[in-house]
């Protein structure tokens, strides 16, 4: 009894561990919303990418055989050559959430033009010449259903899919168009309908093929030579009547160690807006996990010459010559300078509403070297430099910038006298401000990524710091002058006539 009493509590302690560990959430460093003002300006740019595609696509020749039984033919041979979609109209296209679900499309009243050579062989006659497909009451309705792959890309499904085309009317040009027009009819009949069972199927092949495409999304993003940005989905989409809501791990890694900070991230919610057609919440999480992996990958570690030092400051009306005398009255030295400065501990970030500060704790060295002389320290001292941070987007990037708030200068109690302390914080203070700070600018030009779709910009953008996250509020712009790839899947082997359809599979 005395054995087993301990081995009970120890399988009590086990599982409730196990229990605990499953229970505790990850939260997202990223949020991303679209209202449905982005659903409604995503039929707009549909409509036009769809139609680029369209009327760029290389559709194959159709070939087949039709018997005329009321012109007592046994078989005609056709071709139809030079197939192009000329125009197409879907005026009463809606995009809607499905809460739960995904997106339903629907469309009704569509109409399209297509033209074509054709070609036809039968033991009575034989001729060529052009014609005109027009196809009219186009109806669609699906539900595109989101989710999240094992590997955190965006996958769609096409379900309750339903597609009908209720009128088609073909016009033949060419010497004998009267005679063939008299008998178009008959042909409209089974083009309408093995149109009609071959709808659905190409447009899931077309979900396919976006998949595709989806799932050679890069979600692990090099950002500079130390980090890179996971952006992976953490779960499938949420969705509500209103809005769909994209969770993204959003933190920062060195290059070379894959492990997640030794920080949690901690949940916020993003405000119930709908004037703009997205909205990104980045976490604190995001930029401290930033702060972290740079600081463990040696980024905040820089050793700068006077010459480096003096482009940055010679153009100020604290020019170099002012800092580097201050220097020299202390020390009485006329040698080069070199100033190494180092983050001791990861910059420390604070997001409150409307401010958004870094904190950079330190240490410099000042060393002096002569001509074939080893590098002698000056002095070396502890800092802490406090930042704000500046924000704008420019493309797809959120680029930040650092200005100097304050700066306190720690030295040892026994080496230190106030006006020393004082005099070295406005040198070194004049350093940072006019000298490493552009430099840590310049490179934080590029800024970080932002999530966004393909061929997709941002336009009358908003940001704005709250309670431990950043708010990005912007509409969107599909660039409709750029080239899309055509990838209208379904139409190789596709025979309208013979009830015949091969389907090529996705690559």
């Amino acid at each position: 009894m005395r054995i087993k009493m301990p081995l009970v509590l120890w399988g009590c302690f086990l599982l409730w561990n196990v229990y605990f560990s499953s229970a505790q959430t990850t939260y997202p460093g990223i949020k991303a919303r679209a209202t449905q003002r982005a659903l409604n300006y995503g039929v707009q740019a549909g409509m036009e990418m769809i139609e680029q595609m369209a009327k760029e696509r290389h559709i194959p020749d159709l070939r087949g055989s039709e018997s005329l039984e009321f012109l007592k033919v046994d078989y005609v041979n056709y071709n139809f050559s030079n197939i192009k979609i000329n125009a197409f109209s879907f005026p009463n296209t809606s995009l809607t959430f499905v809460p739960g679900v995904g997106i339903k499309a629907l469309t009704n009243h569509g109409t399209a033009n297509i033209s074509t050579n054709w070609e036809v062989k039968s033991p009575l006659f034989q001729d060529t010449g052009g014609a005109d497909l027009f196809l009219s009451e186009v109806y669609f309705t699906g539900i595109l259903v989101l989710a999240q792959s094992d590997f955190g890309h965006p996958t769609l499904k096409l379900q309750d899919c339903y597609a009908q085309v209720s009128h088609a009317h073909v016009s033949f040009t060419g010497e004998l168009s009267v005679l063939y027009n008299s008998f178009a009819e008959p042909i409209e009949k089974p083009i309408l309908k093995n149109l009609n069972e071959m709808l659905c199927p190409i447009i899931r092949g077309e979900v396919e093929a976006l998949n595709a495409n989806l799932s050679m999304l890069e979600v692990l993003t090099k950002i500079d030579n130390y980090t890179v940005l996971d952006y992976s989905l953490m779960s499938s989409p949420e969705i509500t009547e209103n809005y769909i809501d994209l969770n993204l791990k959003g933190v920062f890694y060195p290059v070379d160690d894959l492990t997640d900070p030794p920080f949690p991230p901690v949940p916020f919610e993003l405000p119930e807006r709908s004037d703009s057609m997205l909205y990104i919440g980045i976490s604190e999480y995001f930029f401290k996990s930033a702060s972290f992996a740079h600081f463990t990958a040696g980024a905040f570690n820089v050793s700068l010459s006077t010459k480096e030092i003096s482009s940055h400051l010679v153009r100020n009306s604290q020019g170099i010559g002012n800092v580097l005398s201050r220097i020299a009255d202390i020390y009485i030295l006329s040698q080069p300078f070199m100033f190494r400065i180092m983050a001791t501990e990861p910059p420390v970030v604070n997001l409150l509403p409307g401010n958004f500060t870094l904190d950079i704790p330190a240490s410099i060295v000042i060393l002096t070297k002569s001509e074939n002389s080893t590098a002698e320290t000056i002095v070396s001292m502890d800092f802490v430099a406090s930042t704000s941070v500046g924000l704008v987007i420019l493309g797809q990037r959120l680029v930040c910038s650092l200005s100097l708030n304050r700066f306190r200068l720690s030295l040892p109690e026994s080496k230190r006298s106030n006006i020393e302390v004082l005099r070295f914080e406005n040198i070194l203070s004049s350093i940072l401000h006019f000298g490493v700070l552009p430099l840590a600018n310049a490179k934080l030009q590029q800024g970080f990524p932002l999530p966004n779709p393909h061929k997709i910009s941002f336009v009358n953008s908003d940001i704005e710091v709250l309670e431990h996250f950043l708010l990005v509020s912007t509409d969107l712009k599909y660039e409709s002058s750029l080239k899309q790839p055509a990838s209208f899947y379904g139409w190789e082997g596709l025979n309208l006539i013979n009830e015949e359809w091969r389907g090529k599979s996705v690559p």
